[in-house]
């Protein structure tokens, strides 16, 4: 059994993880073997599935946690923490607006 990765992220995305970011999320995280989870305000994700990404309702400045267990989950979970941290797939937004 391996050991999980975990890493915490703060969501920097004015909307949040909404429909748009959950598919960039799930499209990402589809690329990887290992298993996801996002955990967030006592809710679990599965980063596989946007129906349950969706649904953990992270808003601007939420703390998630990434979980991630396999082979390659060192590499999925610093790949998903960049793509939260940074526009979660929605453009890039110049600074102080």
């Amino acid at each position: 059994m391996t050991e999980a990765i975990i890493r915490q992220v703060v969501v920097s995305n004015p909307h949040g993880i909404h429909a748009r970011p959950s598919h960039a999320i799930v499209t990402l995280t589809q690329q990887f073997r290992a298993e996801v989870r996002l955990v967030y305000d006592g809710r679990v994700a599965n980063a596989r599935s946007i129906l349950s990404v969706m649904t953990l309702g992270a808003a601007q400045g939420a703390e998630v946690r990434i979980e991630a267990e396999g082979a390659d989950a060192d590499q999925v979970a610093e790949a998903l923490a960049e793509l939260i941290a940074g526009d979660l797939g929605e453009g890039k937004t110049e600074a102080g607006s």
